[in-house]
């Protein structure tokens, strides 16, 4: 099977993992990227997306099996002459943010669209629910000093994990910063809201295993990566309530799924006492690479055996009730 990828970022951690674990079940890929710059602060122009449709209209005529868009507003561009189906990966922020009108336009006529979590669905009113999945053998319990050491984390106290850049505006760093800070007043050792963004990916696990805690105070989220990987290596969560954390961390103990800053802070502040790791790893077997690069094999196959569009009403996340809308 050969699929064209469309994407806004080709470095996406779990967009590569997927394409290795389905890489191994026959898939071939090539990958287009927008271009333009983007980082902390800046964003594509509209220019960079016009300039991108031709090179999708080129390489589409290539003979692919099927195009698979990741993002909203790669859609237009894999939907443009409809050669092969369209397969759309929705991340979040285009379901939620302001680049929705665009996802909702294109849904209607999309082969199969995939969402990471009930909530997505609900929202746009139809999609297949597969979360991006956890590399086990990557993210795994090790050593808590060592990690720290390999970080270079020294000193008593709590070291809380913010693995985002703080110009994340949806991440909402500033919310973290005053979650922390009252703890910190509130507590007898020291609390330290750690900020880490920019490394290789292949280093978080150092991080969440030298943590003593995660914290997310995003705004919306899909199914945040963050909160599985710390799943995965048994590192407690405190989460503002988003996307699909509830569902992920029920029976995952210690961690708060939480609505207000009280509740954070006492989330927090009772995690960081415990002092304990979570059960988390369990759980996160339902979300390994492998569970859903096997979900999103099986939409490839039906996709590029149907003839119809659009039928995309079917859970394939294990944890999902197939009724959940």
């Amino acid at each position: 099977m050969e699929v064209l990828t469309l994407t806004t970022n080709e470095n996406a951690p779990f967009m590569i993992q997927q394409q290795a674990a389905l890489e191994e079940r026959g898939v071939s890929f090539s990958t287009l990227s927008v271009g333009g710059e983007i980082g902390n602060g800046t964003s594509r122009s509209p220019a960079d997306y016009l300039r991108f449709f031709p090179r999708v209209r080129r390489e589409a005529r290539e003979g692919y099996d099927l195009i698979h868009a990741h993002y909203g507003l790669t859609a237009p561009m894999a939907l443009a002459g409809r050669e092969v189906p369209v397969v759309l990966s929705l991340w979040g922020s285009d379901v939620h943010g302001p680049v929705a009108p665009v996802s909702r336009a294109c849904v209607p006529f999309c082969a199969a669209v995939v969402v990471m979590s009930p909530e997505m669905r609900r929202a746009i009113g139809t999609g297949e629910v597969i979360p991006d999945g956890v590399d086990l053998a990557l993210f795994r319990p090790r050593d808590r000093n060592e990690a720290r050491e390999r970080v270079g984390w020294n000193g008593e106290g709590y070291d809380v994990l913010f693995p985002y850049h703080p110009s994340r505006e949806v991440k909402d760093y500033p919310r973290a910063k005053r979650i922390a800070g009252v703890a910190d007043a509130l507590l007898d050792r020291p609390v330290r809201l750690r900020t880490v963004s920019g490394v290789d990916h292949d280093r978080i696990p150092d991080y969440m295993n030298a943590a003593d805690a995660l914290l997310l105070t995003s705004h919306s989220e899909g199914s945040p990566n963050s909160v599985k990987e710390a799943m995965a290596c048994n590192l407690p969560v405190v989460t503002t309530d988003v996307g699909d954390v509830r569902e992920r961390l029920r029976g995952v103990s210690p961690s708060v799924v939480a609505r207000t800053d009280d509740e954070l802070i006492d989330g927090l502040i009772g995690v960081l006492e415990r002092s304990e790791r979570s059960n988390g790893r369990e759980a996160a077997r339902t979300v390994s690479i492998e569970a859903t690069a096997d979900a999103m094999h099986s939409v490839y196959e039906r996709v590029c055996g149907a003839d119809a569009v659009g039928d995309g009403e079917r859970s394939v996340d294990p944890a999902v009730r197939p009724d959940a809308r």
